[in-house]
């Protein structure tokens, strides 16, 4: 980093810090009043047109009641990511909590394993989740798979509030070469990821049918899973009251090995689905999730284009 860098980003951080100190209610106020301008401004189009495909059967007043739920949703993780950098351990502790957290230390020594791959999605406040390595001490450590932002700044904000926790934060590019080298330090870990984004053409090997699309989807977990021999865990998230989320640690196998390719890839996406028809405003929605088609992919194929 530059001088210049470093001075600026200082400068970013310490304004949102004096945002971050002002408690809560004063924190979803602001949210509240944000929202009415951004979800008129940010993506409209793009959450209407996502809503309107993968809900075909709902009708205009049920989707835009879940339009309205969901921009109070991304609001709200905006001041709650901000607030990370003033909570202390106890409080993100009390504000996330992690429920099956003992029976994934028990398989760790059960199986004799050292990985465990824990599925995520852009699901509720998935940014809170980095406190994970607090409950998971001393048995094992956390980490977590990450796209680098192309806003520096940024970048940088969300891997220090990550870091903060102790976790180890990885890279997309870097994760099999990472999670390599981690393989025998002798630590156990459980390492997050976030499998809901849409690939890139030459990065696309399989489809599922997921909220009625043929939908483009991520096997790096399961893929890698294979290679090293983890067991796998699915984040079931839900949001009692505002300002606070818990995760529910459902076991989906004892390994990759075991089960017929892309089987493990498919029964996340299942899950997920499961938890955005319960709870549609919970899923980030901003994203042009489908813009990448199952025709188009074959097409490119045939064609050789990569």
């Amino acid at each position: 980093m530059t001088e210049t860098f470093k001075f600026r980003y200082k400068l970013l951080k310490g304004w949102l810090w004096t945002i971050g100190i002002l408690p809560f209610p004063v924190l979803y106020a602001l949210s509240d009043f944000l929202c009415f301008f951004v979800r008129r401004i940010y993506r409209t189009k793009v959450v209407r047109d996502n809503l309107r495909t993968a809900f075909p059967d709902k009708s205009d007043a049920e989707l835009k009641e879940i339009e309205i739920k969901f921009y109070h949703q991304f609001c709200d993780n905006w001041v709650e990511v901000i607030k990370m950098l003033v909570m202390d351990r106890e409080e993100i502790m009390r504000r996330m909590k992690y429920k099956g957290i003992d029976e994934v230390k028990k398989k760790f020594e059960e199986t004799g394993k050292q990985f465990n791959f824990f599925y995520l999605a852009h699901f509720g406040n998935w940014e809170w989740l980095a406190c994970l390595n607090h409950w998971l001490q001393p048995e094992a450590r956390s980490g977590q798979i990450y796209h680098h932002v192309y806003n520096r700044f940024m970048n940088q904000l969300l891997l220090d509030l990550r870091d903060q926790y102790g976790g180890v934060s990885i890279e997309m590019k870097e994760t099999f070469r990472r999670i390599l080298q981690m393989r025998g330090d002798g630590t156990n870990y459980m390492i997050g990821f976030i499998s809901d984004q849409q690939p890139k053409w030459n990065s696309i090997h399989h489809f599922v049918p997921f909220l009625n699309h043929d939908t483009a989807v991520f096997i790096g977990a399961e893929h890698i899973g294979r290679k090293v021999d983890a067991f796998f865990t699915y984040g079931r998230m839900t949001r009692p009251k505002r300002g606070y989320y818990e995760i529910e640690l459902i076991h989906m196998a004892d390994s990759a090995n075991d089960l017929p390719e892309n089987t493990l890839t498919n029964e996340f996406f299942r899950l997920l689905e499961e938890d955005i028809q319960s709870h549609p405003e919970m899923w980030l929605w901003t994203h042009k999730r489908w813009s990448r088609t199952k025709e188009e992919w074959l097409r490119r194929q045939a064609e050789g284009i990569k």
